[in-house]
C-alpha cells in the first residue's frame, strides 16, 4: 500500500487487501470491529471495480475501522470527502457550474435518512453544498501518497435552500479554503436533526444483528427508543449497540434463528468457532495469501464478494424484498456444502498444511463424548441456533454417526481410544465417525441459520 500505482499488479494488489481483510474478520480478538467495519462497508459502498486501486480502498478500510464504534457524524462527514467515496460517487467531478447529484442523493437515501425524507431539489441543493472537493490522484507518477483535497474555486459559494422535509433550513455559502468543510458540516447537522435519521441507521443496524422482519410492534417498542438512545448520545455508536445487545428481545426465542447466515459468517464464523488457524502473514506471507484466496473465492462463490458489492445499495442480501433468503439459492447452497466439505476433509492446503480441524479433538471438550445422545446433543447445541427435534438427533445418531450399529457400539469404541489413545487404527475409526457427522451437520438447513 505504500507502492506507486501499478497497472500491471492491480488485480493481485487487490486480492492482497480483500485477503487481508478477510483474515482480520477471522480473528477471534477483533470480531466485533470487523462485524461493525463490514457493516460500514456495506453501508457506505465502495467496491474495486469501480474505485480500481488497492491503495484507495485499504484506506477506506482504515476510516470505517477507526469510526466503527465511533462517531456516526464524524463517520458521515469524514466518508463524504473519503478519495475512495469521492470517486466512487462521482463526488471528484461536483463543481460549481458543472453540478453532479450522485453522491447528494445517496447521502440522503441510503447512509443517512432514507427514500422519502427528502425532495428532488434537496438532493440538488445538497450538491451544490459538495462541490469542490477532489482526491489527488497521482497514478500517471511514480508517487504513493493519496489525498483529497478542497478547492475553493471550484465551490458554488451561494446560499443552498432545502424543502419543508429540512424546515426550509438555508445552508450559508462560504469562500476561501474552510468553506467546504463548514458547508459539509451544515449539511450532516440539517440531515441528523430530522427523527427519521437516528430511526433509518437503527432499522439497518436492527436487520443487520437480529432479524430483517420489522414489525409496527418492533418498530415502535425497539426501534423507537433505540433511535432515542441514538439521538441522545450525540449520535455515537457504541450506546446504540450496548442497548442492543443488553435487551431481552436480543436473546428472545422468536429470533434466534431467524435469519440465514451471510457468506461471511457461515466461513468466517465456522472457521473462527473451530479454532483454525490460518499461516503467520509476516513469517509465511505466501501461504497466507493462498489460504485468504481460498476464503475470497469460497464467499465470491456464495455471491458475496469482499469489497465489490454489485451496486452502490450493498449485497442484495441486505435490501431485497426477501433480505436473508437471497443468500440461500440453487447455486450457493451447494457451494455453501462444500466449504463444510473441504473444511472436514481437509482438501485444502496452504504452506502445505491441510486446513482443517480435528474433530476427535473437538468432542473430548465436550461433557460425555462417550454417550452417542448426549454426544450428539452437546453437538446441536453447540452449533445450531435452533434446537434439533428428538426424530432429527436420533438420524443424526442411527443413519449419520454409527448407521446400523447399537448405540452401546459408540461407547464400547469409545472407551477403546481412550484406553489405548496412542492405536492409531482406533483413533481413525472414531475420527471417521465423527468427521461424517460433521459434514452432515454443515450441510443441515438449521446450520445456515444464526
Amino acid at each position: 500500500m505504500n507502492l506507486a500505482f501499478s497497472n500491471t499488479e492491480q488485480g493481485r494488489w487487490q486480492n492482497y487487501v480483500k485477503g487481508w481483510w478477510m483474515a482480520r474478520m477471522q480473528q477471534a480478538d477483533s470480531a466485533a470491529i470487523e462485524k461493525m467495519t463490514a457493516f460500514w462497508q456495506n453501508h457506505f459502498v465502495v467496491s474495486f471495480s469501480v474505485v480500481n486501486d488497492a491503495r484507495f480502498v485499504y484506506r477506506y478500510l482504515a476510516l470505517l475501522r477507526q469510526h466503527a464504534l465511533g462517531n456516526f457524524r464524524t463517520l458521515l462527514i469524514e466518508v463524504t470527502k473519503d478519495p475512495a467515496m469521492l470517486r466512487y460517487l462521482n463526488g471528484n467531478s461536483n463543481t460549481a457550474g458543472r453540478v453532479n447529484e450522485n453522491y447528494a442523493r445517496e447521502l440522503q437515501e441510503l447512509f443517512s435518512i432514507g427514500r422519502g425524507n427528502y425532495t428532488e431539489a434537496d438532493v440538488r441543493a445538497a450538491a451544490r453544498v459538495l462541490t469542490g472537493w477532489r482526491d489527488l490522484y497521482y497514478r500517471n507518477e511514480q508517487r504513493a501518497d493519496i489525498a483529497v483535497e478542497f478547492r475553493p474555486a471550484q465551490h458554488d459559494t451561494t446560499n443552498k435552500t432545502f424543502s419543508a422535509s429540512y424546515q426550509n433550513t438555508v445552508i450559508r455559502g462560504r469562500t476561501g479554503p474552510n468553506a467546504g468543510n463548514e458547508e459539509l458540516a451544515d449539511l450532516i447537522d440539517m440531515i441528523l436533526r430530522q427523527p427519521e435519521a437516528a430511526r433509518f441507521i437503527c432499522r439497518k443496524l436492527y436487520r443487520w444483528f437480529v432479524n430483517h422482519d420489522i414489525t409496527p410492534a418492533i418498530e415502535m417498542g425497539f426501534i423507537e427508543p433505540l433511535a432515542q438512545v441514538f439521538r441522545q448520545s450525540g449520535y455515537e455508536i457504541k450506546p446504540v449497540l450496548a442497548a442492543l445487545f443488553a435487551s431481552t428481545h436480543f436473546y428472545d426465542e422468536s429470533v434466534r434463528g431467524a435469519v440465514i447466515k451471510s457468506p461471511f459468517d457461515l466461513t468466517l464464523g465456522t472457521l473462527q468457532f473451530f479454532g483454525v488457524s490460518m499461516p503467520d502473514m509476516a513469517q509465511q506471507p505466501a501461504a497466507f495469501y493462498e489460504y485468504t484466496d481460498h476464503l475470497r473465492r469460497r464467499n465470491r462463490e456464495q455471491q458475496q464478494d469482499v469489497l465489490d458489492q454489485p451496486t452502490v445499495f450493498g449485497y442484495p442480501a441486505y435490501y431485497e424484498t426477501d433480505y436473508y433468503k437471497v443468500w440461500i439459492n440453487a447455486t450457493t447452497l451447494s457451494m455453501r456444502g462444500y466449504f463444510g466439505d473441504t473444511l472436514v476433509n481437509g482438501t485444502f492446503r496452504a504452506g502445505g498444511r491441510a486446513i482443517t480441524f480435528n474433530s476427535l479433538e473437538f468432542v473430548k471438550r465436550l461433557p460425555a463424548p462417550s454417550d452417542a445422545v448426549k454426544l450428539v446433543d452437546d453437538i446441536c447445541a453447540t452449533l445450531m441456533a435452533v434446537d434439533l427435534t428428538r426424530q432429527q438427533k436420533n438420524f443424526l445418531i442411527d443413519q449419520v454417526l454409527i448407521p446400523g450399529l447399537p448405540r452401546y457400539e459408540w461407547t464400547y469404541e469409545w472407551q477403546g481410544h481412550t484406553s489405548d489413545p496412542n492405536n492409531a487404527a482406533k483413533r481413525m475409526s472414531l475420527k471417521m465417525k465423527l468427521d461424517n457427522l460433521f459434514r452432515f451437520l454443515f450441510r443441515m438447513a438449521e446450520y445456515q441459520m444464526c
